[in-house]
């Protein structure tokens, strides 16, 4: 797999372009993922559904599949921060993954910088930032050698990744994939405990 991230101030665009990335890289032929930083109290589900009711009840885990699409929900017994390779590490592999966010991870990245939200730039101090995509580079706050993308051109940051594809493989070795197996080896015992007759949390 290819990984590359997009790091940026909320209101600068990210999401927007990786949804243009989308499209174009789906055009070349490429199979693409995301993988996105969420605010702590999202949730896909929904109250009264029966995978709703299932969480309610307990399950640690929640798979729920037809013939068109599958999710899985996790609830952590723990507050936690799942790194951004622990969430790679639960793709199915494919050609390209998008990350959005995790502005800090040691992840070759894209930084998004738009002149209008007046915030700082990353890049002079992430040895990870690998190009600087914005819609007006004269105003960019600092200087840098590093590739100038133009927001306004998504198409042209796809065959800026398309034309240098080998740059972004991800290897697996570098990365530390030993808390998720930790949690969820941790909820399976916990609810094992149950299973058994141990009183579950809050009872």
């Amino acid at each position: 797999m290819k990984v590359v991230g997009f790091s940026a101030w909320s209101g600068s665009g990210k999401t927007t372009l990786v949804e243009q990335l989308i499209t174009h890289l789906r055009r070349a032929g490429q199979r693409v993922s995301v993988v996105k930083h969420a605010h702590h109290d999202f949730d896909i589900d929904h109250a009264g559904k029966d995978s709703w009711r299932h969480r309610q009840a307990g399950a640690f885990e929640v798979v729920i599949a037809s013939n068109r699409r599958l999710a899985k929900m996790r609830e952590f017994e723990q507050p936690c921060e799942p790194t951004v390779h622990q969430l790679i590490a639960e793709l199915v592999d494919c050609d390209w993954v998008l990350v959005e966010g995790f502005k800090h991870a040691d992840l070759l990245k894209i930084e998004v910088w738009r002149a209008a939200t007046g915030q700082p730039v990353q890049y002079p101090h992430d040895p990870f930032v690998v190009a600087v995509c914005t819609d007006d580079a004269s105003r960019l706050p600092e200087p840098t050698g590093l590739p100038i993308l133009d927001l306004n051109r998504p198409e042209s940051v796809a065959d800026f990744l398309l034309g240098n594809p080998g740059r972004y493989d991800y290897h697996t070795d570098h990365a530390d994939l030993t808390e998720p197996r930790a949690d969820v080896d941790a909820g399976r015992s916990a609810a094992a405990a149950v299973g058994r007759g141990a009183p579950a949390a809050g009872d």
